[in-house]
């Protein structure tokens, strides 16, 4: 492991807008003066200290989308979910800057999520370039499997909306059939967004990996459903 990406992981340890879980196989998280904190319920109360609605970016990486939509919607709340600590250091360390209190990281696997958030806790979530996984035998562990979606589905307000961007068009098409597969509504459905005016100013938001997939000349993939 490189010096830098030893020192991004060693600096969200100092950065209070950043909890991490230590180890998968211990269901706690700890705050950057080390304690241990039970959050699941009290993500209003406890960090936030208001009642507005919550939206989660899970595998948020560099944290763009969480970035600039707390930025666009004061009145919301954003919680960015990565395993990365050197990828969170980025996006914590940029809230911090812009001094965004409506917006925390958390760094932690997303198989357990139920266990740091409670039922109805969660409003919205948008999945944003997740790693596709494109061998068959590791559908499962794609974030919009099926098995991802249930989870989603427990810790979220029923009605609550999914968004998911991607480049990767066989990923694409297998959401959609998670989707068909648990009967869930579905929202909107658009292959190569960009190839026509967008209909969602949210989509303009540019991800690091994004703006690299459209250099290479990838096309962009959007749709939304509904838990």
């Amino acid at each position: 492991m490189g010096k830098a990406k030893m020192f991004k992981i060693r600096g969200i340890d100092s950065f209070p807008n950043v909890f991490q879980n230590p180890h998968f196989t211990n269901p706690v998280l700890k705050n950057f003066e080390g304690t241990e904190l039970n959050l699941k319920g009290k993500w209003r109360s406890d960090v936030f200290k208001n009642n507005h609605p919550i939206v989660m970016e899970l595998a948020c990486g560099k944290g763009d989308y969480a970035l600039a939509l707390a930025k666009k919607y004061p009145q919301k709340n954003f919680i960015g979910v990565d395993t990365k600590g050197a990828r969170l250091y980025t996006g914590a360390k940029n809230a911090l800057e812009a001094k965004l209190d409506n917006l925390f990281f958390a760094r932690m696997r997303i198989e357990n999520i139920m266990l740091f958030f409670d039922a109805a806790e969660i409003d919205e979530i948008w999945i944003t370039f997740p790693d596709p996984f494109p061998r068959k035998k590791d559908g499962k562990r794609r974030l919009t499997a099926p098995a991802f979606i249930k989870r989603y589905q427990q810790i979220c307000k029923p009605g609550a909306t999914v968004h998911f961007k991607t480049d990767d068009l066989p990923l694409f098409h297998f959401t959609k059939e998670s989707i068909d597969e648990l009967g869930l509504k579905m929202l909107y459905y658009k292959e190569d967004i960009y190839s026509a005016p967008l209909e969602f100013e949210e989509l303009e938001i540019k991800t690091y990996y994004e703006r690299q997939h459209l250099a290479d000349g990838r096309t962009i993939n959007y749709l939304a459903f509904q838990l």
